[in-house]
């Protein structure tokens, strides 16, 4: 990353935000500036925070060159290949076609269709108002993540220390987010769960991302 001066990331804790925090302090210890999104009080709507991404959501990246040029990047999954691809100790060797096209399917697996179901989970059972809620749409979400998503990484679990084989990468900072909010609605969490999320959690750099987890107001 020798060509970048800085990186500003917009985050809320427990976030989506917090995947892209955790892999940069894994790549820069503390080498980055944080900015603090207050969602429930509706930061994200302000005109300067709606500059930087109209769809009022975080994280945000602010990536500014060597030569100054300043580019802003938006969705979690984008900014983690991105970062990823910045430093390719955390990422499949683009050389390995088999071992890269098992990395690209978890981080999409984990940025798209295991994320909407959890969001729309916590949509229809917390953040909606009660009229608008859909318990069968929420229930139907539940059941595709306990019956279809679960094994698959379970699967892939049993079999590798870390979700794409025996090296960490940015699929774990998306994985194991997304198992630990998972967590917070009763999925996700047999012994293999448990054992990968307690290796996770032992990193360093996981323990400072979330260390504002307690901030969270959902």
């Amino acid at each position: 990353m020798s060509n970048i001066s800085n990186i500003t990331l917009y985050h809320y804790p427990l976030s989506r935000s917090a995947r892209v925090k955790w892999l940069l302090h894994e790549m820069r210890g503390d080498d980055f500036e944080t900015v603090r999104v207050p969602l429930r009080q509706g930061g994200q709507f302000t005109p300067e925070f709606l500059a930087k991404n109209p769809n009022h959501g975080v994280p945000v990246l602010d990536v500014t060159y060597d030569d100054g040029t300043l580019q802003t990047i938006t969705e979690s999954l984008a900014i983690l290949l991105w970062l990823a691809e910045q430093d390719i100790r955390f990422a499949s060797p683009i050389t390995d076609a088999q071992a890269r096209a098992e990395y690209l399917q978890i981080m999409a697996l984990g940025g798209s269709w295991m994320d909407q179901m959890l969001w729309n989970i916590r949509l229809h059972e917390t953040i909606l108002p009660k009229v608008a809620r859909n318990e069968t749409f929420a229930a139907f979400n539940r059941d595709k993540i306990k019956n279809e998503i679960a094994p698959e990484l379970a699967a892939r679990l049993e079999k590798s220390e870390f979700i794409c084989g025996d090296k960490f990468t940015a699929a774990d900072c998306m994985t194991a987010h997304n198992i630990n909010w998972a967590g917070a609605y009763g999925l996700c969490r047999g012994d293999v769960f448990k054992s990968y999320m307690s290796r996770m959690k032992s990193r360093p750099a996981f323990q400072m991302a979330f260390a504002d987890a307690k901030e969270f107001e959902g």
